[in-house]
């Protein structure tokens, strides 16, 4: 990157000369007095006769010659004057020897190519001032002039890069300077003060058809095609990626002019009579300028072969992608073997204590939150030791097996069953009852002691004992945890202090919660279904199984108000007093008669069971129909909403408080 100011800063960059701003500003007024104009011719010599003589070339074609002056400057016009003055202005800022010389020659020949083309394609286009167009051709590319003298070794390094990578010069000159020639030469330009109409066009001059389709609408639109289309004419004659210029000048000519591939060699040729023309004007030697036949089957070559190496890459870029995505596809599931083994026992490949204690924290919030319980079973192998020390620790791993898999497979999707350490396992049950929690595990024993373990052909008794206990987390949830374990534990080693493989229950669930959550299973969407007979037992299991998870359920306050039955002043009293007393806000709505205990469970079953959710999961198993389910939910609300307690009674509870 480059500073723009080391650009702007530099003595070298092109200059006019008097005579040729003072032919610019008189140019611009088409009042200009015509003497005017040829006493400023004048008053250089040098320009004067290169003037005339270029008026008496084939160029120009005039009738008659011209002697002096006086007649040339009518016979051309002021725009033609000015333009000639103009060029030979900046041809005398040659750089004739050195590194540079080829590349100013190069620079002053496309020049010369880009006005001829942009004078036939003002004619062939109807364009009233093929004249104009003439001199921003010969214009456009100024910014190019004034790089090269005033950051050389700057812009020759990106000028080989281009050319190497077959790339348009613009492109690398926005990566690699920071700036390129066009908003150079449109900063020129501004500098000597030229017209808006002269800077846009020029500004435009490399766009691609896309961007030039966009400035449809602009008031300059001819002159802009008509510079863009010159430009690439210019490259296609001089730039070393004729292929890339042929691409671009068919789209540019096919869009714009309605050009056939086939005439846009005819036409070439006519751009390469003209430009010929205009050499002599200048004495630039155009000899090394190939016919456009010769150039045609080079930039052809040069598509193959573009065309080939585009495949080639994009072969390779698969290949590369494919690469990728198989180093990616191997971290991921390296990745995943790894978080497997974080939280899966390498030996029965259940899950294990870590994952167990994580999940057991957040069951133990969501139960705080909803009022719903929580179950723990666990259950240890019985005289594990002495199976060990008789049969060896491989059969001993293999009980270890068989027992985890009989557990996993009989536990429901909705509990976790983990390795808690050495023969010992827990399973975390989700919303148990006394009774279910009780079954499941007389379940779990049975299969154990029923599963068929062989050691040389013969069978060995193996069974478990279980302890289990059921319960409904607080608010307040310090030290809860280590209870619930504690009380399973207890009950477990009960089960072997009276005789093994036997199971044993508790339950540390007081009356008062035993009964809401009683009343919360009434309430809930899915019991009532199944009252109705809309759905049996099995299929509403099911479809409750299928229900999404939810990220967050809407706080029981929230609700609360929106079923009308306590004010927003008094769930702000609960939740003052939720903070104090470190109890569930059901608790304290209860306490302090915001809520009767049949209103707290209808809540509780609304944020635990939300009848939509369950609706939508029944619509999508094809069970219910749309209409069909949102009259079942209206009928659902209407039965069980318990009465609500008047207004009033709220205010005069929020003054007792």
């Amino acid at each position: 990157m480059i500073s723009p100011e080391k650009i702007w800063s530099s003595d070298q960059l092109p200059t006019l000369p008097a005579v040729a701003v003072k032919l610019l500003d008189l140019s611009k007024n088409p009042d200009t007095d015509i003497k005017e104009v040829i006493e400023t011719i004048k008053a250089d010599p040098a320009i004067t006769a290169k003037i005339l003589k270029a008026s008496n070339s084939s160029f120009f074609s005039l009738r008659s010659e011209c002697k002096g002056i006086e007649r040339a400057v009518p016979l051309l016009g002021t725009m033609v004057v000015t333009s000639l003055a103009l060029s030979f202005s900046l041809s005398e800022s040659a750089i004739t020897h050195g590194p540079l010389k080829s590349r100013f020659d190069s620079y002053w020949k496309q020049s010369i190519i880009q006005s001829a083309a942009a004078e036939l394609l003002a004619t062939k286009a109807g364009f009233d001032l093929k004249y104009d167009s003439f001199l921003i051709g010969l214009l456009q590319d100024i910014g190019h002039l004034a790089m090269l003298r005033s950051i050389p070794t700057d812009l020759l390094s990106v000028l080989e890069q281009a050319e190497k990578e077959q790339r348009e010069t613009v492109e690398v000159e926005s990566a690699e300077l920071g700036i390129n020639h066009t908003e150079v030469g449109v900063k020129m330009m501004e500098r000597w003060q030229l017209s808006e109409q002269f800077q846009t066009a020029i500004q435009h001059h490399h766009d691609s058809v896309a961007q030039l389709k966009t400035l449809e609408s602009h008031p300059d639109f001819n002159l802009i095609i008509i510079i863009a289309t010159s430009a690439a004419i210019g490259d296609y004659f001089c730039s070393p990626n004729s292929g890339l210029a042929l691409q671009k000048l068919q789209d540019l000519t096919s869009e714009f002019y309605n050009m056939p591939h086939d005439d846009l060699h005819g036409f070439l040729e006519q751009v390469q009579a003209r430009f010929e023309e205009a050499a002599q004007i200048f004495a630039v030697n155009m000899d090394d300028i190939e016919s456009p036949f010769e150039i045609m089957a080079k930039a052809n070559e040069q598509l193959v072969q573009m065309t080939m190496k585009a495949q080639v890459d994009t072969t390779q870029a698969f290949a590369r992608q494919a690469v990728i995505e198989e180093q990616k596809n191997k971290l991921e599931s390296e990745n995943k073997q790894l978080q497997s083994k974080a939280i899966h026992d390498p030996l029965t490949k259940t899950y294990n204590r870590s994952y167990f204690n994580e999940n057991f924290e957040k069951e133990l919030y969501s139960c705080s939150r909803t009022a719903q319980p929580i179950g723990i079973i666990f259950s240890d192998i019985d005289r594990f030791k002495n199976l060990n020390d008789t049969y060896g620790h491989q059969f001993g791993d293999l009980v270890l097996q068989r027992v985890a898999k009989v557990a996993s497979d009989s536990t429901r999707r909705s509990d976790v069953f983990c390795r808690y350490g050495g023969e010992e396992f827990v399973i975390m049950v989700n919303n148990p009852s006394e009774k279910g929690i009780h079954d499941l595990a007389e379940r779990l024993r049975k299969l154990i002691e029923n599963e068929v373990i062989e050691f040389e052909g013969t069978r060995v008794p193996v069974t478990a004992s279980l302890g289990a206990v059921v319960g409904i987390p607080p608010r307040d949830l310090t030290g809860f945890a280590e209870r619930l374990i504690a009380e399973a534990d207890e009950a477990m080693y009960e089960s072997k202090e009276n005789g093994r493989n036997q199971v044993h229950i508790r339950s540390i669930i007081t009356k008062d919660d035993q009964e809401l959550h009683k009343l919360i299973k009434r309430c809930r969407f899915s019991r009532w279904l199944v009252t109705k007979a809309v759905f049996d037992i099995p299929t509403i299991s099911k479809a409750l199984l299928k229900c999404p998870q939810q990220q967050t359920q809407t706080r029981i306050g929230e609700l609360a108000i929106a079923e009308k039955m306590i004010s927003e002043d008094g769930v702000s009293k609960i939740l003052e007093l939720q903070q104090l007393k470190g109890m569930r806000f059901g608790e304290i709505a209860i306490q302090q008669n915001f809520l009767t205990q049949e209103q707290t469970a209808y809540l509780l079953a609304l944020q635990v069971e939300p009848p939509i959710v369950l609706g939508k999961t029944l619509i999508s198993l094809n069970l219910l129909e749309s209409a069909q389910t949102a009259e079942l939910i209206k009928q659902y609300l209407a039965e069980m909403k318990p009465c609500s307690i008047p207004a009033g009674e709220h205010q005069n509870q929020l003054a007792n408080s």
